[in-house]
């Protein structure tokens, strides 16, 4: 069996950023102007889709800079409710809410002489982003429940994988926050824009997680760098190291094989539990003429094409709407491409939906 062979871990990193693997002209360039911004004290946003690895950007921009030696700091600012995420920034005092039993250092504070990491910088209240931008600002704030203004000196790191100014269209997002934090913008490239770099991140998730899981793991199959390769990786590098990992795991002779990938890496339908298998056109059209919902003369293939059609239309057409009319926003629950939901947009005529 033809296999492709293993390098060492640390020659994958070419990059140049730490923990960043990849040689790709794409995560080269943006490798480049991280190295390039993190010698400065701009305050930086990333950008880019889930799983892309905008926290090891993140971390490789304070550890390439002076402030090296300082903290660093990450907040999700998602995974919290405003109140929680207030607190958790900015501190509290004590008494200053119910459970409030003590006095708590903030995010920022524990920042100061370091950097503050800012994940999922857009899911933060429109009314916490007021705060966000004076300290940006200013350089200070208080505590929940205290009149004390406390000064901070830290870097602030952003990041996001929605498009800010749709989110801004849609009144969910300041315009002047969103300026003060696109001081420098970082675009992390997905990773089915460099493709070429999956063997590199293949060597070295198997040298990571044969390691961890105590397993002797040597080869992978030229076929399963192959399918890895035309797979589009929708959960970009997270994706890839999970089904690695996966691979890993359920390996007997320290040789990673295709069938050891999920079925829709290897090209098949992706396994929906709960879901009915799709049915095909002719099973369907028969379906619809026993029930009298159309002439037998109509049971056609273009007829299915249609019925399929006027769905998606008028799925997409609910979507927008409970967006607002943000095509990000659209796009990412429809799961497809915004260009391709742009596209449909004008085939199916809803450009009136998309305001």
């Amino acid at each position: 069996m033809v296999v492709a062979t293993m390098v060492r871990a640390n020659d994958t990193e070419t990059s140049g950023l730490p923990g960043v693997i990849g040689r790709s002209p794409v995560i080269l360039e943006s490798a480049r102007v991280t190295r390039q911004v993190a010698a400065s004290s701009a305050t930086v946003l990333l950008t880019g889709e889930t799983g892309t690895g905008k926290e090891l950007v993140a971390r490789a921009i304070h550890e390439l800079s002076p402030r090296a030696n300082g903290p660093y700091i990450r907040v999700n600012c998602g995974a919290l409710s405003e109140s929680l995420l207030e607190s958790e920034l900015f501190g509290h005092v004590k008494g200053a809410f119910t459970s409030a039993n003590e006095n708590r250092t903030g995010r920022f504070e524990a920042a100061h002489g370091g950097t503050i990491f800012l994940d999922e910088i857009d899911s933060v209240s429109y009314t916490l982003q007021v705060k966000l931008l004076r300290v940006l600002q200013e350089q200070e704030f208080e505590r929940v429940g205290d009149n004390r203004t406390i000064q901070v000196d830290c870097r602030v790191v952003a990041a996001t994988n929605r498009d800010l100014l749709d989110e801004i269209e849609a009144g969910r997002f300041r315009d002047d926050l969103y300026f003060r934090l696109n001081v420098v913008p970082i675009l992390i490239p997905p990773l089915r824009e460099r493709m070429g770099d999956i063997p590199l991140l293949v060597d070295f998730f198997i040298t990571k997680y044969g390691q961890s899981n105590n397993v002797s793991v040597g080869t992978i199959s030229a076929e399963a760098v192959a399918a890895l390769q035309r797979y589009t990786w929708p959960g970009n590098v997270r994706e890839l190291q999970n089904y690695i990992e996966r691979a890993i795991v359920f390996s007997r002779d320290g040789h990673l094989s295709l069938d050891l990938f999920p079925s829709h890496v290897r090209g098949g339908t992706p396994v929906r539990v709960g879901r009915p298998g799709v049915r095909n056109p002719e099973t369907l059209c028969r379906e619809l003429v026993s029930q009298g919902m159309i002439a037998a003369g109509d049971a056609t293939h273009n007829l299915y094409d249609r019925i399929v059609s006027q769905v998606e239309r008028e799925l997409i057409g609910q979507v927008l709407k409970s967006c607002q009319g943000v095509q990000t926003k659209a796009a990412l629950k429809l799961g497809i491409n915004r260009n391709t939901l742009h596209k449909k947009i004008e085939e199916y005529g809803l450009e009136s939906q998309d305001a």
